[in-house]
C-alpha cells in the first residue's frame, strides 16, 4: 500500500472561467487551503484531510476531492475542487 501525503492544497476555482487571461489556475482559485491528514477515514472511505475551513476526504492517487466542507458547508454550485500536492514536510 502507498503512502498516504501529509498535506495536500486544495484550491476552490470557479467552473465557468473559461479563458484565464494567462493567469494560472492558483491565480484563479476564490479561495485555497493547505489541509492535513488527520489519521482517519471519510465517510467515502478515503483518507480524511481538515484545515483552514476545510474538511476533504481526498483520493490521494488520483488527487480527487471525494467529499468536500467548506466552513462546515457543501461546496456552493459553480465551484470546483482541485488538489495541489504540497511538498513540505
Amino acid at each position: 500500500m502507498r503512502k498516504v501525503p501529509k498535506r495536500f492544497e486544495i484550491l476552490l476555482v470557479p467552473e465557468h472561467v473559461e479563458d484565464r487571461g494567462g493567469a494560472s489556475v492558483e491565480d484563479s482559485a476564490v479561495r485555497s487551503a493547505v489541509v492535513e491528514a488527520t489519521g482517519r477515514q471519510g465517510s467515502s472511505g478515503y483518507p480524511r484531510y481538515e484545515g483552514h475551513g476545510m474538511a476533504a476526504d481526498i483520493d490521494p492517487e488520483t488527487r480527487t476531492v471525494e467529499a468536500l466542507l467548506v466552513d462546515g458547508r457543501e461546496l456552493d454550485y459553480g465551484l470546483t475542487a482541485l488538489v495541489r500536492h504540497d511538498a513540505g514536510p
